[in-house]
């Protein structure tokens, strides 16, 4: 008999959909700080579309998206579901996380690519079928209908069952366990765009690339894939106990930010703040060349902080070279002495997740071992607003978190070893 309602961990017969489920719910009500925000409650487990799968979740991956989302700023995510147009929600709750392993337990009619039973992991990439620039044969990144799964979307990781189009379920590399599987897919394939999307700028060997957050979960990331790829990544951090950690995994060197204290808005150029700002920039360009052992510049750098370093990261940045940017921690107004732009011919190129091939392209590598995935702290189900509290203090730790759902235990690989250790 089919029950209305599973334990977390208590693993219903494969394929076998119960009514309810447990989830970490945020509410308009409750819009604060995430320890406030997230709170348990039973809801109903989501129905699928024709194109739709829906995934038992063993583990969740923690995004700085889902800070956001308890918020309630900069965005009302439960708010604004309600007038999208090509993905309309109305329910009054929203079910956050963006990053999954887990098990297909149900597939839409029109699904090929996948099957129940299989272990997958998840990328948080969606669209519609019918997107005008996916339909002619372009990037669905830069579709109308493009939305970020578990952000921009209801019905994330965060609870017994997820629902996700079938394209964003890739395999489950086997030798990590559920927790290492969920936490590396969000950042890694956004690094993965940032350093390989971008036509006349992709990563070459011998590449210096200046990495900001190289300790964090995207710089983690970023670090591996340059050093893949045969690139020198120099990392950036905000202590030098953060220094071991980027080293290992294969930056040249690391710079502590903290040495300098030109960071923020560029003064206007008239002003005699410009002259003590261009001073610290130029200190700052020099460490990097002594990180690197030689007069050399980042071709490409790796942004995200934004409002206070994106005008030293422009004026570092090499001679026809690339600044990639994918957030704005910092701050959104961004500054620049555009006479090192144009003069330089410096390139300055938003880029905002990835699309299938991309996805695909990060995961290949994480499947040929050739990645860490630097997972470094695992949470229970219950602390899931207590971990996006700690990342909402920056006092989380070096790498990515991920929370335990169903999966019973750390160290479990497979459906069968849970179903095991369950039995």
């Amino acid at each position: 008999m089919t029950k209305d309602l599973y334990e977390l961990g208590e693993i219903p017969p494969v394929g076998e959909v119960p009514a309810k489920m447990h989830a970490q719910v945020i509410r308009k009500e409750r819009f604060g700080e995430p320890t406030r925000a997230f709170q348990p409650e039973v809801l109903d487990v989501p129905p699928i579309g024709p194109d739709e799968v829906l995934v038992y979740v063993m583990a969740a991956g923690v995004n700085y998206n889902n800070v956001w989302a308890a918020l309630g700023v900069p965005v009302d995510v439960i708010g604004a579901r309600a007038k999208d147009p090509y993905f309309p929600d109305t329910n009054p709750f929203h079910i956050g996380g963006s990053d999954a392993s887990g098990v297909v337990w149900q597939v839409g009619s029109e699904v090929k690519n996948v099957k129940v039973g299989d272990p997958v992991v998840v990328h948080c990439g969606m669209w519609k079928q019918d997107d005008p620039v996916a339909r002619g044969g372009g990037d669905p990144m830069l579709g109308p209908s493009f939305r970020i799964w578990g952000y921009e979307t209801n019905f994330g990781s965060f609870a017994q069952f997820t629902r996700v189009q079938a394209h964003q379920c890739l395999p489950k590399p086997r030798h990590l366990t559920w927790e290492a599987a969920a936490g590396y897919m969000l950042v890694g394939a956004t690094a993965y765009r940032m350093l390989l999307g971008w036509r006349e700028h992709t990563v070459r060997p011998g590449d210096v690339v200046l990495i900001w957050g190289g300790s964090g979960g995207l710089g983690s990331m970023a670090i591996q894939i340059v050093r893949e790829l045969g690139g020198i990544p120099v990392a950036v951090v905000s202590s030098d106990d953060k220094a071991e950690f980027c080293t290992k995994l294969g930056a040249k060197g690391v710079i502590n930010r903290k040495s300098f204290d030109h960071w923020g808005m560029l003064p206007h150029w008239r002003e005699p703040e410009y002259g003590v700002w261009l001073k610290g920039a130029r200190a700052f360009g020099k460490a990097i060349w002594d990180a690197v052992g030689e007069r050399k510049s980042p071709r490409i750098v790796f942004e995200h902080p934004g409002e206070d370093t994106l005008p030293t990261s422009l004026f570092v940045c090499d001679t026809g070279g690339m600044v990639v940017i994918c957030a704005g921690t910092t701050g959104y107004n961004a500054t620049l002495d555009l006479r090192y732009l144009w003069m330089r011919q410096k390139r300055l190129q938003g880029s905002h997740f990835a699309n299938d091939e991309q996805a695909q392209g990060l995961n290949d590598m994480m499947l040929a071992r050739r990645l860490d995935p630097c997972v470094s702290r695992v949470f229970p189900f219950d602390e899931t607003g207590a971990c996006h509290q700690l990342m909402y203090e920056n006092r989380h730790p070096s790498g990515n978190m991920s929370i335990r759902v169903n999966a019973p235990r750390d160290g479990l690989k497979s459906l069968e070893e849970a179903r095991a250790l369950r039995e």
